[in-house]
């Protein structure tokens, strides 16, 4: 029988935990392991039911709820969903599946009952020390001293993993941020609002994760933990989106009378009916480090092209990936936004509006739309191909042997990758600029950055902060009387 000995209880996370981790020394952790396999199987003999929790979640299958779409039960994730970013994870997994909390995904043959390929460390070890390696499907380096990734500058060293099994403790921001502070290739290229400046956050970059008072200070899993079952992590920016499901908001927690002063409470309430929170309360995100806001697919493969740096220090070009524009302090873009949108799926045929565009994700709500508020977003545009004949988007075989990054062949890149998601290929394509909308939730500025009234409602009567023609409103409704309200689209 295996005897566990801690230094100390391990509490859940909870509304006002604080950031620092609560370290559980796992005395009999102490190996040797040979593979992180080892860990996870001394991990499940007391955690089996964590295990399972973890077996269902999106983080595990990277897929999320089941709904219905066009009378089919789907799933949606970055198992089997595209973006404008790095496309598509088929074919490509020993690279993409390195932010897997798993080891070994790579290909469509991953056993995903097999619970001792679980990553239980990149979520829980604390010593900072354990890294994944970029190119081998979630392993760390464990089997050798060391391994070079791409240039003598990037050095990864072995692993202690009986040293990291026994630092165990709840997820902190940095922990989360391993992966998702590294969505589409770099650091911040996403979302804009996951950086690496939300580990010790400071007051005016987070309120929340950077509030001086410890015991109201949150990390990443206070909110985004589903109840009991702590490894039900809440929350998908699309996944979510297209299902209608699995969402949470700033109300959740500050409910009806939210955190406004009692002289204004009545009347910003009245606001919260139209204007989602973060409309008001993210005025800007990468606000430390540059999040990338173009990525031209179609300008990839010269190998000559001279890379220049803008003015934050960001490539403007990769020959694998084509052109890129990054922008700093981003000031979210606003749209009518039920919550819910439209998600293209693998096969199906693309629809461009009267410029050419193609949105990935179209937005669902307006004016007329009682369920509808003015969110904030960060809107994420650029150029990738499709087949001219099937209108189909194309999935590329980009990493690995006969892959893109190996070849700069697209039309064997666009045949390998498609096969690999069991669709044709014409053998015909051409680039389409495309858009896709990335709701901003995190680095909530202090309230004094907040638009005030007369940001909006001008002496004029010209639009300020927001464009009212833009969202449907004749005019300023101090100015013109008219409002949802008034027209008998709310509630009165």
């Amino acid at each position: 029988m295996r005897l566990w000995i801690c230094t100390c209880l391990l509490l859940p996370a909870s509304l006002g935990m604080a950031q620092e981790p609560v370290i559980q020394e796992h005395i009999d952790m102490a190996g040797p392991y040979e593979t992180p396999q080892a860990v996870t199987r001394a991990c499940i003999e007391c955690h089996e039911d964590q295990a399972e929790d973890l077996s269902h979640s999106r983080h595990w299958n990277w897929l999320g709820e089941e709904f219905v779409k066009d009378g089919e039960v789907v799933r949606l994730g970055k198992k089997n969903m595209l973006n404008n970013y790095c496309i598509n994870i088929s074919s490509n997994q020993p690279r993409c599946t390195s932010c897997h909390v798993g080891y070994g995904w790579k290909d469509d043959s991953f056993d995903f009952t097999d619970k001792e390929n679980m990553d239980c460390l990149v979520c829980h070890e604390q010593t900072g020390t354990y890294k994944k390696f970029p190119t081998d499907a979630g392993y760390p380096v464990y089997d050798q001293e060391e391994k070079l990734f791409k240039t003598k500058n990037k050095i990864f060293k072995k692993v202690d993993l009986a040293a990291i099994a026994q630092s165990v403790a709840m997820p902190t921001n940095r922990n989360c941020g391993t992966c998702h502070f590294y969505g589409g290739g770099g650091h911040n290229v996403k979302h804009g609002d996951l950086t690496m400046a939300l580990v010790d956050a400071s007051f005016e970059t987070d309120v929340h994760m950077g509030n001086p008072d410890p015991e109201k200070r949150l990390s990443c899993a206070d909110c985004h933990s589903a109840g009991d079952n702590m490894h039900d992590i809440r929350g998908s920016a699309h996944a979510s989106s297209a299902a209608g499901q699995n969402k949470f908001s700033c109300i959740d927690c500050h409910e009806e009378t939210g955190i406004h002063t009692k002289k204004m409470r009545n009347m910003l309430n009245m606001h919260a009916e139209t204007i989602s929170c973060e409309t008001c309360h993210i005025p800007s995100v990468a606000n430390k480090y540059p999040t990338k806001t173009w990525w031209d697919w179609g300008t990839a493969g010269d190998k000559k092209r001279e890379v220049k740096k803008d003015t934050n220090g960001m490539p403007d070009y990769n020959w694998k990936k084509g052109d890129f524009g990054w922008e700093a302090n981003l000031e979210p873009e606003l749209f009518w936004s039920t919550g819910i949108t439209g998600m293209y799926m693998l096969g199906e045929e693309i629809e461009t509006d009267e410029d050419g565009l193609f949105t990935f994700n179209p937005l669902i709500g307006g004016y007329d739309d009682p369920d509808a508020r003015i969110s904030a977003f960060k809107v994420m545009r650029g150029r990738q191909f499709y087949d001219t004949e099937t209108k189909m988007m194309l999935v590329p075989h980009l990493f690995g042997p006969g892959g893109y990054w190996k070849t700069a062949d697209w039309g064997k890149a666009f045949t390998d990758g498609m096969a690999a998601v069991g669709l044709p290929f014409s053998g015909e394509y051409e680039a389409v600029e495309t858009e896709m909308y990335w709701p901003v939730y995190h680095m909530v500025a202090p309230a004094d950055r907040a638009p005030k009234c007369v940001d909006c409602h001008t002496k004029n009567g010209e639009s300020g902060f927001l464009d009212w023609e833009k969202f449907g409103y004749p005019g300023d409704p101090v100015k013109t009387g008219r409002s949802r309200l008034s027209d008998g689209i709310l509630d009165k």
